[in-house]
């Protein structure tokens, strides 16, 4: 009696020993990420409840509908800021995509020194965004930067001060985040073109297709889920920019600079209106979501059709 109960119970032995083993490697990836999942849904609630009060400098209890967010939306610091996120995301976005694709590209032709050129081109992504932002904003200082250096060679009449020009200032930070984050937009890019399958591209030189050719009607269209995936890691972190900018121009000269998250940061940390910036928090989580949700959307459809 006692075999048969104990070659019943045998099967079951391996499964659980199985999960036994596994169990610090669940540890490990699901607490932290349990963790961080409870972490972002209840201060997200929290600043989606905070809102919708009167709160200032301490959160206070109290419902005022959607007064925070009218105030926010007809502010003049929200328009200019949400303006500039559109022209600021937009060039970004169209520039890094392109500059990350023209490097990749170069690199495709097996160069000599390759690997030290895509190291350069990777290096930036290793520097933090405030010191991007400080070194750009040494070099487009006229006053310290590349145009004193020109007049100090002779030419007297360059001028580059987009720094301290109102409708020109939002172009450095394009120009920085561009030699930020093209390198990210190359490596991706190049892991797509390496991956191409050797026997279509001679297939189209065999059909007598030059390099040009090749390149637009046969590897770039093979791109196209690697290009929907830069643009939205770039219209994320285009949404989200904060730092850069702070260190970078501060949302100056005056308020022209001004992106959504430093809306929220002079709402909140410097006026004490914390309900105000809590809006102004929402507003940017909603922006952020229109961008998410249909790439999530995207990748579930795709990953249903191919299964």
């Amino acid at each position: 009696m006692t075999d048969a109960v104990s070659t019943a119970t045998r099967p079951g032995r391996p499964a659980i020993s199985g999960v036994v083993r596994r169990l610090p490697e669940y540890l490990m990836i699901w607490v932290p990420l349990l963790f961080s999942a409870a972490h972002l849904v209840s201060f997200s609630l929290w600043t989606i409840w905070i809102s919708f009060t009167p709160s200032t400098l301490v959160p206070v209890s109290g419902w005022v509908g959607l007064r925070n967010y009218t105030a926010v939306m007809a502010s003049r610091n929200w328009q200019i800021a949400f303006d500039n996120l559109l022209l600021f995301g937009s060039a970004f976005v169209l520039l890094s995509l392109v500059t990350g694709l023209v490097l990749a590209i170069l690199l495709d032709q097996r160069i000599r020194g390759e690997n030290v050129l895509r190291s350069i081109f990777l290096y930036p992504l290793a520097v933090s965004f405030v010191v991007t932002g400080t070194v750009w904003s040494w070099l487009l200082n006229p006053g310290i930067g590349i145009q004193k250096l020109v007049h100090d060679l002779g030419w007297t009449s360059f001028r580059f001060d987009w720094l301290v020009n109102r409708d020109m200032a939002i172009w450095t930070i394009v120009i920085a985040a561009i030699w930020q984050s093209s390198g990210f937009a190359m490596a991706l890019f190049l892991a797509g073109l390496r991956s191409v399958d050797a026997d279509i591209i001679k297939a189209a030189q065999i059909d007598g297709a030059g390099p040009i050719r090749i390149y637009r009607r046969v590897i770039l269209p093979t791109l196209w889920p690697i290009t929907i995936t830069v643009v939205v890691v770039q219209l994320q972190f285009a949404i989200s920019a904060f730092d850069l900018v702070r260190a970078l121009t501060n949302g100056g000269p005056g308020i022209a600079t001004q992106l959504p998250a430093l809306v929220v940061y002079d709402l909140m940390f410097q006026r004490g209106l914390l309900g105000r910036g809590a809006a102004a928090a929402v507003l940017m989580l909603l922006i952020l979501l229109a961008v998410l949700l249909p790439y999530a959307a995207w990748r579930y459809f795709r990953r249903a059709t191919h299964a």
